[in-house]
């Protein structure tokens, strides 16, 4: 069996490096907010290109957090795409804010910048941009249009870890982003984990407190509303130690995605993700009208794959009142879309049968 994804694989191939961080953590004197999360924070600051790096529990904390920091709350709408994981629309409800969910590009997938001009209303307090599988999002476009009406931008970068827009690291458009390293994601750790990266000293001091029930440095009184949300020292030591490889693995992404391109290119009916050289694949999310018949061909050949995601976010129940107009993009993509392995250390050495498989269910298709 080819999984579609299968973070042990990874950890298995930096075993030593692991087994090392982790011991390094055993043997010190902090489980909890220590050096391991000082120094993962540094570094991947200085990796995203940012001064300012706040460990946090997971991705979706890392919004809720940032949302929170910049005072969004009860009132506020907050604009984000549909076709996103539901954690990006929770973390605003948490605040008390309302989801404004808008259409994505039929070629990108991300969050297009005219359906985002178009929600802008009186209530509009932020934009949350979802960099989805690794593709980034119009970021210039949309900077435009948050800077016009006054908008916080909060970058969803849970998938897009080293992705580059024009040569410039995403995360770096907006005031923050946020980071997941949930262990399917590029850079991912054993557990959940997650992270925010700020140029604004301000809002990472704010951060500091909320991930920390709202004490302030050194004291253990709670200044303001603040959550059990840190980032542990395990995990942290984990990806400080994994972070080094992260470049390396994406280009590795790329070049299983450029396979896939080069042999199902001409294969009919199916729409293969866009092209960027900044993306770093962390899906290989291709269409296809009978996605759910070729799921059950490619998983009878013994290969894994997923789908990202089903039904949109516009059409859960705990988000509906979101929905202010139809979204036949995102209603279409949700219906279609098929993520094939891409993670290195599972799909390095199947491509050729994943494309078999991929090739046969054509071919065995009435003409």
């Amino acid at each position: 069996m080819i999984p579609q994804a299968a973070p042990p694989l990874r950890i298995a191939r930096f075993r030593r490096e692991v087994e090392a961080a982790i011991a390094s953590v055993l043997g010190g004197d902090a489980y909890i907010l220590g050096s391991a999360v000082a120094s993962f924070e540094a570094a991947f600051a200085r990796h995203c290109g940012g001064r300012h790096g706040v460990g946090v529990a997971s991705g979706t904390d890392a919004l809720t957090l940032c949302l929170r920091a910049l005072g969004i709350g009860p009132g506020d709408e907050v604009i984000l795409p549909s076709l996103t994981f539901a954690g990006s629309a929770q973390a605003i409800l948490q605040c008390g804010a309302e989801p404004r969910f808008v259409e994505v590009d039929a070629r990108t997938r991300c969050i297009d910048p005219a359906a985002v001009a178009d929600a802008v209303n009186g209530r509009s307090a932020a934009l949350l941009p979802v960099h989805l599988f690794g593709h980034p999002c119009d970021m210039p476009a949309l900077m435009a249009i948050a800077d016009r009406h006054h908008l916080a931008v909060i970058e969803d970068c849970a998938q897009s870890h080293g992705a580059t827009l024009d040569g410039r690291r995403l995360g770096g458009f907006g005031h923050a982003a946020a980071y997941s390293f949930y262990p399917t994601k590029n850079l991912g750790c054993i557990g959940d984990g997650g992270a925010v990266v700020t140029d604004d000293a301000g809002l990472a001091d704010r951060l500091r407190s909320l991930r920390n029930y709202g004490f302030a440095p050194g004291e253990r009184v709670s200044r303001t509303l603040g959550f059990n949300a840190r980032l542990d020292e395990i995990q942290a030591a984990i990806l400080l130690a994994l972070l080094p490889h992260l470049e390396a693995g994406n280009a590795e992404r790329r070049a299983i995605a450029s396979r896939y391109r080069a042999a199902l290119g001409s294969c009919p009916a199916l729409g293969l993700p866009p092209e960027a050289d900044g993306c770093v694949y962390h899906q290989f999310a291709l269409t296809h009208p009978d996605r759910d018949g070729l799921m059950r061909h490619l998983a009878a050949a013994g290969i894994g794959s997923a789908v990202h995601y089903a039904p949109g976010l516009h059409r859960h129940p705990a988000f509906v009142e979101g929905a202010a107009r139809p979204l036949p993009v995102t209603d279409a993509l949700s219906r279609t879309l098929l993520s094939l392995p891409i993670q290195p250390e599972v799909a390095r050495e199947g491509v050729d049968r994943i494309v078999a498989a991929v090739s046969s269910f054509h071919a065995a298709r009435p003409r």
